[in-house]
């Protein structure tokens, strides 16, 4: 059997592939995307500097109020977006590790819902501290990447399953709860230091995925209640499908008269059976039979 090629294998993953997968696919794409819509504004002598403030406008999330109610969507745009290659590749690896682990205790709905909505709260969070915290007021934060999507998936994975092992460089075995410790223990020590990262963005997804797992068999879980709002939204929007209306058949006098003969002989046959054995000796197709005729008359 021949092999899929590379579009076809791109195909296949994003119909039927794992929402991991996908979700990869969608973030390099995304990243190319960019990458070709620079050079290709290189080649017209647009200054890159331009360039990419017009893509940053356009898709990252900026802490600035005014910026912000300019693309608010950047909220959603923010978290499939990274600018550099080394970032893109640490995130895509992290989020590889933590939603193949994910999608093997939860369904693929729920980890695009972890992703997207653990994203989202962590740009909220992120923007509502470089507003009301006044050390941070001022700087202005533009906030990209996935590392808030994949900190909710990594963060509800750890706490679900904290005994779960996994191997450090491949090599030293460690409890996933610890790693996920480290990380926000790092995340918190680092706020208002100059390195940037959007620590709170990390902290947001982490403290989603947290609730996340809350009364996971329940109603009341964050992950159920966004499945049953979406499930609703696209049933609305799906097509009805139309219900062709079926053609009464008529049957013939020779049909009519032929089935009437045939239930008649097996009338007969059961009533005799009857007068030989008893009632109780019927089958129960038997008595449904005479009960069904009996009731039409």
């Amino acid at each position: 059997m021949q092999g899929r090629n590379f579009i076809e294998e791109l195909k296949y993953q994003l119909r039927a592939g794992t929402m991991t997968n996908r979700l990869i696919i969608v973030n390099v794409c995304v990243f190319l995307a960019i990458l070709l819509l620079k050079k290709s504004l290189l080649l017209f002598n647009i200054d890159p500097l331009i360039s990419d403030e017009w893509i940053h406008q356009l898709l990252d999330l900026n802490s600035y109020i005014p910026a912000f109610i300019r693309a608010p969507w950047g909220l959603i745009t923010s978290i499939f977006t990274h600018e550099q290659f080394g970032h893109l590749l640490f995130n895509m690896l992290f989020l590889y590790f933590s939603g193949r682990f994910f999608e093997q205790y939860f369904s693929r709905k729920k980890l695009w819902l972890t992703y997207i909505f653990g994203g989202i709260a962590g740009g909220i969070l992120e923007l509502l501290a470089n507003n009301l915290f006044p050390a941070l007021q001022g700087t202005n934060v533009v906030i990209l990447g996935a590392s808030g999507s994949i900190m909710a998936i990594f963060t509800a994975l750890a706490f679900y399953q904290p005994n779960l092992q996994v191997s450090l460089f491949g090599v030293f075995p460690i409890r996933i709860y610890f790693l996920a410790l480290f990380f926000l223990f790092k995340d918190l020590i680092n706020i208002g230091t100059d390195d940037q990262i959007a620590h709170f963005a990390h902290l947001g997804g982490a403290i989603f995925g947290l609730l996340s797992i809350q009364n996971l068999h329940s109603s009341k879980n964050i992950l159920t209640r966004l499945e049953g709002f979406f499930s609703r939204i696209f049933a609305f929007f799906k097509p009805k499908k139309k219900v062709k209306p079926t053609k009464t058949r008529f049957k013939t006098d020779e049909e009519f008269n032929h089935e009437k003969h045939l239930k008649q002989v097996k009338m007969d046959q059961i009533l005799d059976k009857i007068s030989k054995s008893g009632y109780d000796s019927l089958t129960k197709a038997e008595k449904e039979f005479l009960f069904n005729q009996s009731k039409n008359g």
